[in-house]
């Protein structure tokens, strides 16, 4: 394994057992279980996937859904273990991959910063130097001081990816978080994205738009069947995945 390496995958294979028909009900699934007439298939999410990142990359997931690009992200984020083979990451990782995921309805906007802010690992000293930027950047008014409940899925956005971003992470993890939003606000996520890249922050960026890809990253992965299809300069792998998908 390179020294140099922010992110290192040597081997990995993520399997899930599901039933092998639906089962309508949870009822319906603890007595056929209980009765042994519950059958499994496996299911391969990700397939012997070798891959390394290194410090300061900004490297782009491109596949179809079901691809396993998710499940790459969650293995990097230590929210997921693997089935097979080892994952190496060094450095503090600040993981996208569902913004306002840590919040809670009925706090307020405020005190969701604090909320998701303290699952972030932070102190609350941190987060008091930090609110007033987070407020800003979220640019959601008197809303700060409204239940959660109260906004809208663009506003819980806005104030998701704000906390998270608050922040200069090591690595970085974005899971298609940049499809939300106005065009306004989608520009001052690149600018900040930009910021990160400029401070050697490490990027795994995953997105169904091949313009975000191309604007972003670096490098790109061609995930298909949960396997590396191929490996290269952004715009060369984009094209060939633009083109085998038609």
């Amino acid at each position: 394994m390179s020294l140099k390496s922010a992110v290192q995958l040597e081997g990995v294979s993520v399997r899930y057992r599901v039933p092998s028909e639906r089962i309508g009900t949870f009822k319906e699934y603890v007595i056929r279980r209980l009765r042994g007439q519950v059958e499994h298939r496996e299911f391969s999410a990700l397939r012997e996937v070798g891959l390394e990142v290194a410090p300061g990359e900004v490297l782009g997931l491109v596949g179809r859904n079901g691809a396993g690009k998710s499940t790459l992200l969650k293995l990097v984020a230590r929210v997921l273990a693997p089935s097979a083979g080892r994952v190496v990451v060094r450095g503090q990782v600040a993981p996208l991959l569902e913004l306002g995921a840590g919040f809670h309805p009925e706090l307020t906007g405020r005190e969701n910063v604090y909320l998701n802010g303290t699952l972030l690992g932070h102190s609350r000293r941190e987060v008091d130097a930090r609110f007033e930027e987070v407020a800003t950047f979220a640019d959601i008014g008197d809303f700060i001081e409204a239940p959660l409940r109260t906004y809208s899925s663009g506003m819980v956005a806005r104030l998701g990816f704000a906390v998270a971003t608050a922040w200069v992470p090591d690595i970085l993890l974005l899971d298609e978080v940049l499809a939300v939003g106005d065009e306004p606000f989608q520009r001052k996520c690149f600018d900040r994205l930009r910021t990160f890249r400029e401070r050697g922050s490490t990027v795994i960026f995953v997105s169904h738009s091949a313009e975000q890809v191309l604007r972003m990253c670096t490098r790109v992965v061609w995930l298909d069947h949960g396997q590396v299809r191929a490996v290269g300069e952004a715009h060369e792998v984009t094209a060939a995945y633009q083109a085998f998908t038609g």
